[in-house]
């Protein structure tokens, strides 16, 4: 996380120092790359962050030497390849992080607890509580789904507009799991506003017959995550999803919490 200036020695602060405030740019310059879809120009950079153009250019320059960025052929700089290792090891700390609020999930509701991210266009299960019941669902950690089925994927393209959602489903499809998923771009986007109206999404039979699952997104997560509970389709009923919900929420206010002070 970004040391404050208040708190950040001057000397370490020094322009051309190498010290913190290089550090800082630096991450700020990635994440703005991020930001922009991955590739932009020194300009482009220049005009968002507000840094002097040669400034930039000598902390691209070291990002490029440590295989962080890449220089294009048409000059733009591209996030580069060594982020790869770095985000897959930080997304499996993400599941390590999320278990003990997981596991206050199936103590809480009784039924089995997942944590997923969106990667690309799919989604992918990073951390699993299972419930006690000898009647379970299960999940494997590291499974990849497609996000139009799920109550995970509902609930982290509930955040994203509409038409970079209707891209994704386009790339996709929208293969039935069940006789009861969407399987029509206009369907799901139907069903997101609904997520959006309500603050949960529902999975009702979508992924596999006879099981129901609920999620909510993780406010303020460092990557869009989202938790949900699922569980036969005659205990998760109607009734339940209503003690349920809150529980969620909580849960994943609290997970949120902890993230930001452990500087995730």
């Amino acid at each position: 996380m970004p040391t404050s200036s208040a708190s950040t020695p001057e000397s370490a602060k020094a322009p051309g120092g190498g010290g913190v405030q290089s550090l800082e740019r630096a991450f700020d310059l990635l994440e703005r790359m991020a930001d922009a879809g991955g590739e932009v120009g020194l300009s482009e950079l220049s005009a968002t962050s507000g840094l002097p153009l040669p400034t930039i250019h000598r902390l691209m320059r070291t990002l490029v030497a440590c295989g962080y960025v890449r220089q294009q052929p048409n000059r733009r700089y591209a996030l580069g390849p060594r982020l790869i290792r770095l985000g897959e090891s930080a997304s499996r700390l993400l599941g390590t992080w999320a278990r003990p609020y997981l596991a206050r999930l199936v103590e809480e509701t009784g039924e089995t607890a997942n944590m997923a991210l969106l990667d690309g266009d799919e989604i992918v299960y990073v951390a699993q509580v299972p419930s006690k019941h000898s009647m379970r669902m299960f999940t494997e950690v590291g499974r990849r789904v497609l996000p139009h089925s799920t109550g995970v994927g509902k609930a982290l393209l509930s955040a994203v507009p509409d038409g970079e959602v209707r891209a994704l489903l386009g790339r996709t499809g929208m293969p039935a799991a069940t006789d009861r998923t969407i399987t029509t771009p206009e369907g799901f986007l139907a069903a997101l506003a609904e997520v959006r109206e309500q603050g949960y999404a529902v999975d009702d039979n979508e992924q596999e017959i006879g099981v129901r699952c609920l999620a909510v997104c993780v406010p303020d997560s460092p990557t869009a995550a989202a938790i949900s509970i699922s569980g036969p389709a005659g205990r998760v009923t109607e009734d339940a999803t209503e003690k349920i919900v809150p529980v969620l929420q909580q849960v994943a206010i609290e997970l949120s919490r902890s993230l930001a002070s452990s500087g995730a």
